[in-house]
């Protein structure tokens, strides 16, 4: 199986660089430190699953040259994560036919309320809108013949839900792993794992505590995501581990069998 995974935003939920803000990172003239809202794609053959659709998804697929989504996976609602979803009605338009969004049962009904529009049937709506189908996830499923594991982990006192397809894992917005959900990550080529800060934070990883969980979980790649302006890329990578490094948007990983 051919599979990339695509780091199409890589920032936390303020995005770098922060309103307001002359930090050094937020002023860096390192393309690496320029950081949108958190999403990625994995890319499975000539499909394309979009994992959230962060704020800045229209400028994210403009940058990575996203021309084709498939079908599109959500971790859970916050507005970081979720409120670009109108931007998929391009890929209606694109390529004809209803998007399948997979989630939760919680996370869909969730996003029905925030998006109502884009889930009703409804020939009088004045504009032109995204052509959804709500496909709720409870265990392993397949996307058009593809496997996906779905991976429930804890962002403070929120269920989120990584997900893995092949060797390849993504998990934002994460602060606890559970052994169960642990055990679905043995023997990953990549791992993508939230690593906001070097401060406590309530519901993110720590940068120490990120490097921890991905020693114990021992992926050959891990690359951390959902950071804060407190981490400089370059300064950052110098330090980490071997085999460990930060995302930064725009970064392809191509995901061995």
């Amino acid at each position: 199986m051919e599979l990339q995974l695509t780091i199409l935003g890589s920032g936390t939920s303020h995005g770098i660089p922060m309103i307001g803000c002359r930090c050094g990172v937020c002023r860096s003239d390192d393309p690496r430190d320029r950081r949108t809202r958190t999403s990625a794609l994995f890319s499975v053959g000539e499909r394309r699953i979009l994992v959230d659709t962060a704020p800045e998804l229209r400028l994210q697929c403009l940058a990575c040259d996203v021309t084709r989504v498939d079908a599109v996976l959500f971790t859970h609602t916050h507005a970081d994560h979720v409120t670009g979803l109108d931007d998929v009605r391009r890929f209606n338009d694109l390529h004809g036919g209803e998007l399948p969004v997979y989630g939760t049962p919680e996370t869909l009904a969730r996003l029905r309320r925030m998006f109502d529009y884009a889930f009703e049937d409804d020939p009088t709506y004045p504009s032109a809108k995204p052509r959804l189908r709500g496909v709720p996830i409870d265990g392993p499923f397949e996307v058009f013949g593809h496997r996906v594991v779905p991976l429930p982990y804890d962002h403070g006192p929120t269920r989120v839900t990584g997900f893995r397809i092949g060797r390849a894992a993504y998990c934002p917005d994460c602060n606890f792993i559970p052994d169960a959900t642990r055990e679905r990550l043995a023997d990953l080529d990549v791992l993508v794992l939230n690593a906001l800060r070097r401060r406590p934070h309530p519901t993110h990883f720590t940068l120490e505590e990120a490097v921890a969980e991905a020693r114990r979980i021992g992926a050959r790649r891990t690359f951390f995501t959902h950071i804060a302006h407190e981490l400089p890329h370059a300064a950052t990578c110098a330090e980490l581990p071997a085999g460990m490094a930060l995302a930064h948007d725009g970064l392809v990983l191509d995901v061995g069998e």
